[in-house]
């Protein structure tokens, strides 16, 4: 696996080109059958990837903290939001909480999240290739086929499966 989380940054540089045409025309025109091929296209891929294999998202990025998150994580922790936020989180440029630093302060070196059952919002729906009205997502996915070699591998199957 960590030959293949090496290899993904330029993989993903080497399609981003092309998966940008791509996701130009699906925004312009997207497929009827697009969100029922998504579905599809992330179970057969998760039925095959096990993310404990990998955490690449966890220790290379972090996911945005919404209110809601902060409520119950903080709420698991027995501590006060505020105390929550100082202790873990900061505001990024666009106003919104993220970790103060990545790998995730909540992912163990077996690559097993300590909050799983309290994740964020953003961590349970990553890599949001299952997402309805998934042409709406085509910038964050060209930033996921670099961070999640499943997202990469749904993306290209997208592309053998629709036509260009």
């Amino acid at each position: 696996m960590k030959e293949i989380i090496d290899q993904l940054p330029q993989r993903a540089k080497d399609t981003q080109i092309e998966n940008k045409k791509f996701f130009a025309k699906l925004k312009n025109r997207p497929p009827k059958h697009l969100d029922s091929l998504m579905q599809e296209l992330h179970q057969e891929e998760f039925s095959r990837t096990d993310c404990l294999n990998c955490a690449n998202c966890c220790k290379t990025t972090g996911p945005l903290f919404t209110n809601k998150d902060i409520e119950r994580i903080s709420k698991h922790f027995r501590m006060k939001p505020a105390r929550f936020i100082e202790e873990y989180l900061r505001l990024d440029e666009d106003n919104d909480y993220v970790l103060q630093a990545v790998p995730c302060a909540f992912l163990g070196a077996d690559n097993y999240c300590s909050i799983y059952d309290v994740r964020p919002k953003a961590c349970r729906e990553f890599p949001h290739t299952d997402r309805k009205k998934f042409q709406q997502i085509s910038n964050l996915t060209l930033k996921n086929v670099a961070i999640c070699p499943a997202a990469f591998n749904i993306v290209e199957e997208m592309k053998r499966r629709l036509p260009g």
